[in-house]
């Protein structure tokens, strides 16, 4: 086992990992731009360096946080999610400067981040694809007519998809052969700004799909696993706030031709250590590859309390060189969980980031409730970072029961001085047909009442503290 790790990563991920090295006996790293200086992962490490100025960049320099780790001693690090953890270069330098990049290889994040690359993997493989183009589709000037032809034989609705990068970046429906130009050059700009590759390629558009995904956990040995799936479909424009674990969708013959197609593959690309196969499912339970996060899902909480089995130890773990003590058929599904991303935005305000001190924070509890979090009381919250602040994770023995624990955690949960998602997930958690497991990828779209719900606000606690001390005074 690894005697030192250091995270090159920040927030909630930072310190989720700084408590599964703690229970391995495993001493830690951290780094943090100036702005993270007074973070709880940092607190929380046994050692931590300033990597700035910058207070993103910093977090993307490779050689720096590679001579970093060198310079501790640490003998591998984790990358969490976001920032580098899909990206090939640092896990190759990883690999030239003898330090263990706690994830899969090189060669496996660069054959899945590339979507063709992907697809063309997939289907070899015999996992099923949407209906596309096999290579990237250029805009030329004098091709437009070659372009539609290629649509027109896809059938529309096409999504247009950028071939590199992800988390919603670079993606474009086209209803029409009108929509189909502005959508392929919105789509190219996006992608080249977001990722420096422009590339884009087409594939058949589903419209209101379920979007289920499968955990994986395979070791150096070539043992692979599936741990089930997790329903990912309360979303808005491609980034998910809510995720369950199981699905209400599947039964247990679907469940294992997904996991099947999961372990392809996985195997397809000589996959080591966790990793998620994700899918759309059509509402006659068709699936197609939609797919694969080479690297630990911000979602992960809730197939851990499902299964039992912690995937951050499990990393550490195969990345050392362990093989997996557990086999697919130890896997077993228990109850159901629920995560909630709890942001710093404002729904009433297209979502906006919102940013400055935590003044009062008070979290829920009680049997079956977990906070990942990285956040409290006199914590300012930086504008620089992606908006996730907390993740609110229940589990119940029944839908319904964790349906009701959600709803009571989120009313008990008080996060003031900033903006935060938790009135519209309260919202969610009340609508009839969320309860009622009627949800796919258009629900929140097709809800603009969840918009609706009373805001809480200083001022309002200051004028209720008042009259409750009036009233007390007088004896009321």
């Amino acid at each position: 086992m690894f005697k030192k790790v250091l995270i090159a990563n920040r927030g909630e991920i930072a310190t989720r990992v700084i408590r599964a090295c703690i229970e391995l006996d495993i001493d830690t790293v951290a780094i943090y731009s100036e702005k993270d200086s007074t973070a709880l992962y940092v607190k929380k490490a046994d050692e931590a360096y300033m990597i700035g100025p910058d207070p993103v960049k910093g977090y993307l320099n490779i050689q720096r946080i590679v001579d970093l780790a060198l310079k501790a001693g640490a003998d591998a690090i984790h990358p969490g999610y976001g920032f580098l953890s899909e990206n090939p270069k640092f896990a190759d330098l990883c690999e030239k400067r003898g330090i263990t990049f706690i994830g899969p290889s090189s060669k496996s994040i660069e054959d899945m981040g590339n979507k063709l690359t992907a697809r063309e993997i997939m289907k070899k493989a015999g996992v099923p694809v949407l209906p596309g183009t096999e290579e990237a589709v250029k805009l030329t000037g004098d091709n437009e007519a070659e372009v539609k032809s290629i649509a027109r034989n896809i059938g529309y609705p096409i999504m247009v998809k950028a071939s590199c990068g992800g988390g919603g970046r670079g993606l474009r429906v086209a209803r029409s052969e009108e929509e189909l130009i502005g959508a392929m050059e919105t789509a190219a700009s996006e992608a080249g700004a977001a990722f420096g590759e422009s590339e884009v390629f087409l594939e058949k558009f589903l419209e209101h799909p379920h979007h289920i995904e499968i955990q994986i956990l395979a070791d150096k040995f070539g043992n692979v696993i599936h741990l089930g799936e997790r329903d990912c479909s309360i979303q808005r424009r491609n980034q998910k706030l809510v995720e369950i674990a199981p699905s209400l969708l599947l039964d247990e013959k679907i469940r294992q031709k997904m996991g099947e197609a999961a372990i392809k593959a996985a195997k397809a690309t000589d996959y080591t250590n966790a990793g998620t196969v994700e899918f759309l499912m059509d509402n006659d339970k068709n699936f197609y590859f939609l797919e694969m996060n080479t690297r630990i899902q911000v979602e992960h909480p809730v197939t851990e309390e499902v299964t039992g089995v912690d995937l951050i130890k499990k990393q550490l773990e195969i990345a050392s060189g362990m093989p997996l003590d557990i086999k697919q058929e130890d896997i077993k599904m228990t109850g159901f969980a629920m995560e909630c991303r709890i942001n710093c935005e404002d729904p009433k305000n297209n979502f906006f980031p919102s940013s400055g001190r935590v003044t009062a924070y008070y979290s829920p509890g009680g049997i079956g409730v977990r906070i990942d979090g990285a956040i409290y009381k006199d914590y300012i919250v930086p504008d620089c970072y992606d908006s996730m602040i907390v993740k609110l994770i229940v589990r119940g023995s029944t839908w319904d029961e964790t349906v009701k624990r959600m709803s009571r955690c989120l009313e008990e949960f008080n996060i003031r001085g900033i903006k935060t998602t938790i009135p519209f997930l309260r919202n969610i958690m009340a609508d009839k047909d969320f309860r009622a497991g009627h949800f796919d990828t258009g629900f929140i779209e097709s809800k603009p009442e969840l918009m609706q719900y009373y805001e809480y606000s200083e001022s309002t606690d200051i004028v209720a503290a008042i009259s409750a001390a009036i009233a007390a005074h007088h004896g009321l």
